[in-house]
């Protein structure tokens, strides 16, 4: 009896865990970003499910991954910055899992 205890705490934790990621992952971040005119850039992010990212890191970054600008979202999950010249990328932060890289390319 004690070992049958054991094996079905394991399923429970394991089950609750696996909800608790499933849930992390059900709202996944966005980011877009466009040209406010020839020299300025306007971001905006959030998650999935209409949550803003006010504080959350936004960094310019250079190919050989010298960061160019260390900047956040404001309370309005917007930001906005003078264009770098040459290729860049942006790096999104909300946390673990949550990340990912828009290229310049893809600002329009």
């Amino acid at each position: 009896m004690k070992g049958l205890w054991k094996g079905g705490l394991t399923i429970a934790t394991f089950g609750a865990v696996s909800f608790f990621i499933g849930a992390a992952w059900a709202h996944p971040p966005f980011c877009i970003c466009k040209m406010i005119d020839a020299t300025m850039v306007g971001c905006e992010g959030g998650f999935a499910d209409g949550t803003g990212v006010p504080g959350v890191r936004l960094d310019v970054v250079r190919y050989d991954e010298t960061i160019i600008l260390q900047t956040s979202f404001g309370t309005d999950s917007t930001v906005s910055f003078r264009k770098p010249d040459g290729e860049f990328y942006l790096l999104f932060d909300a946390g673990p899992g949550q990340s990912f890289d828009v290229d310049y390319k893809d600002i329009q």
